[in-house]
């Protein structure tokens, strides 16, 4: 569950924002200076004005794509404009980044007129590799990629329209494997007449659904031929012969596959009992589809349905396409992204299905395994093997159709993706989270009444990798977190003095200290303190964990930690450990804060002998 406060401190925090620039090469010494600037910087200027396609060589170009936006169709806000679309376009620069290392500039452009934005984009073509258009208005959306294509010779990409197209298209190839129909046979229904509806009857078209057997209907009903209100050149395409059908229950009737892209409630069971004998049933509205994943199920236990949400079986999730298809058209430095580079990314997907899946894929979502077949249509997001299937088909495609500029091996070239992708932060740290969330672990967090360790433990309810337990006045505790709109469903809270082993833990204490200068009473109030409560769970088998030193001093962290603790018998001196996450590294400092001035044989003891 996402809260308002939690998303409002997510952006704000630290560095407003979620993107900065970051230089790629040296800037230490003047020397590097001068190369990077004035006089270096002459030289390549003038071989780019010679030859411009040095351009490539010798600038970012080829790995940087503009995500640009009007802010007239702000994902399910509607025309809030360009200053408030911005977050969603830092958010989709990072996906790019995240998923296929491409930098992206976020353009939010203050031009509702189509011409206007045509005008101002394509004036930045020698900036950028490739064009993501996001969040336009249907039918201006459908100009403006039609103008910019025809006036640019970079990709030009509108993630809205063709996104969901490619991937929906991946499901829709593998479930009518599965159900044992053919493509050129489905009736589909396509619930939404927006730049995602027809997109996708424009891209099913070219997998082989005769366009005679799409029904499209839209807000005012069944698109046929002769009807007037509400009509557009784009929705005219899929005009269906007039036989009386007038509303998505009669359109359903007797369909092999329901495509919604309009709004949450528009399909109901009773719609779905029409339908033919195992249906498709592709409920895409987000954050809730048309009709809910346990309703379509419980209607046609038959059907093979997929959603919009990560919370059920074949999610539809536009990350699937975008940063990979732009990865394999940068690496060839295409021209564009044609039609042959689409349908080779949606077969990449579909055939990625058929492979046995990684555990570490299952993990990431809790799953015991995935394996081809209804619920498993097409990949997960969180799949990393995407990238090496999805770029090297769009790039051989591109290469295949003419709209490449480079020629690549692409044996080597997918080999050269496996080598990139991830990064290490990424690979460790979901690791790290997989692994606890398969297992997940009672966790002490004697600073309970601290914000930043309040919203720590909701993500980690979130999250489901521990079971937290804040220690502290519970009444505190609650009362700030209703402040910060935290829900702590799942945490237990625990105040030291009032808590039932409070006794318990005061004599064990005694019992471990009493040689070193500790009395009755003075334990009863060491115990008292959250820190040395919160060992003692550890020790007693009440807690498995602790997280500590927000606010105290290291000293008073780690004390009761050797006092209770201890350290093993086969241990001869504690240590301590950092773990630092570079961009493309982990390091591991050992020793880094308990031996003051160690010497060799402190720093690397020798192993016993034999």
């Amino acid at each position: 569950m996402i809260r308002k406060n939690d998303a409002l401190e997510y952006h704000r925090s630290g560095r407003p924002g979620k993107i900065e620039v970051v230089p790629t090469k040296s800037l230490v010494t003047q020397r590097d200076l001068s190369l990077a600037y004035s006089p270096g910087v002459a030289e390549p200027c003038l071989e780019i004005a010679a030859n411009a396609e040095l351009g490539w060589e010798y600038t970012a170009r080829g790995n940087l794509v503009a995500v640009v936006t009007n802010g007239t169709a702000v994902l399910g806000l509607g025309n809030i404009g360009p200053l408030a679309g911005k977050p969603v376009m830092e958010g989709k620069a990072c996906l790019f980044k995240k998923f296929a290392d491409i930098d992206v500039y976020d353009l939010e452009v203050d031009a509702r007129d189509s011409a206007r934005f045509i005008d101002t984009v394509a004036a930045l073509e020698p900036t950028f590799g490739g064009i993501n258009l996001e969040d336009l208005k249907a039918p201006e959306c459908f100009e403006i990629e039609a103008g910019l294509r025809a006036r640019m010779s970079i990709p030009v990409f509108h993630d809205d329209q063709h996104g969901t197209a490619i991937i929906s298209g991946a499901a829709l190839m593998n479930a009518a494997e599965i159900v044992g129909k053919k493509i050129a046979n489905l009736r589909v229904v396509i619930s939404g007449a927006g730049a995602s509806a027809i997109a996708c009857g424009n891209f099913y078209v070219a997998l082989g659904v005769p366009v005679e057997n799409i029904t499209m209907v839209d807000s005012v009903g069944v698109i046929y031929a002769g009807r007037e209100q509400g009509m557009n050149a784009y929705k005219a395409r899929f005009a269906r012969k007039d036989d009386g059908a007038r509303t998505r229950a009669d359109a359903l009737r007797g369909a092999d596959v329901f495509l919604g892209l309009s709004k949450p409630g528009l399909c109901t069971p009773e719609m779905l009992k029409t339908m033919a004998k195992k249906p498709l049933v592709f409920a895409l509205a987000n954050p809730d589809p048309e009709i809910g994943y346990a309703e379509a199920k419980a209607a046609r236990p038959d059907a093979i349905v997929a959603t919009g949400r990560s919370d059920f079986p074949n999610q539809v999730n536009n990350v699937l396409g975008f940063p990979y298809i732009f990865r394999g058209a940068l690496d060839v430095r295409a021209k564009e992204i044609n039609e042959e580079m689409k349908i080779a990314a949606a077969r990449a997907l579909a055939e990625l299905a058929h492979e046995p899946v990684p555990d570490s894929v299952a993990e990431a979502y809790g799953a015991r395994a995935f394996r081809f077949g209804p619920d498993y249509v097409i990949p997960k997001p969180f799949d990393t093997r995407v990238l090496w299937w999805c770029a090297p088909a769009v790039a051989e495609a591109a290469m295949k159709s003419g709209a490449a500029r480079l020629k690549l091996d692409i044996a080597e070239y997918r080999e050269r993706l496996q080598r990139r992708v991830g990064g290490a932060q990424y690979t460790i740290m979901s690791r790290i989270v997989q692994r606890a969330r398969s297992a997940p672990r009672r966790i002490v967090f004697p600073e309970g009444d601290n914000i930043k360790v309040l919203r720590a433990c909701q993500i980690v309810l979130d999250e489901k990798i521990a079971h937290p337990i804040l220690l502290g006045q519970e009444r505190k505790i609650r009362q700030r977190a209703e402040e910060l709109d935290l829900d702590l469903t799942g945490a237990e809270v625990l105040n030291p003095s009032e808590a039932l082993k409070h006794s318990a833990y005061a004599h064990e204490f005694l019992d471990l200290r009493c040689r070193k200068g500790v009395t009755a009473a003075s334990a009863a109030r060491l115990v008292n303190r959250r820190i040395y409560f919160g060992m003692m769970m550890v020790r007693r088998g009440d807690a498995d964990g602790l997280v500590a030193g927000l606010t105290a001093p290291y000293p008073e962290t780690i004390r009761p930690a050797l006092q209770i603790l201890g350290i093993r018998p086969d241990v001869r001196r504690a240590t301590g450990m950092y773990m630092m996450l570079l961009k493309n590294d982990v390091k591991f400092f050992a020793d880094a804060t308990l031996n003051i001035d160690p010497d060799a044989e402190t720093l690397a003891p020798r192993a016993p002998s034999r």
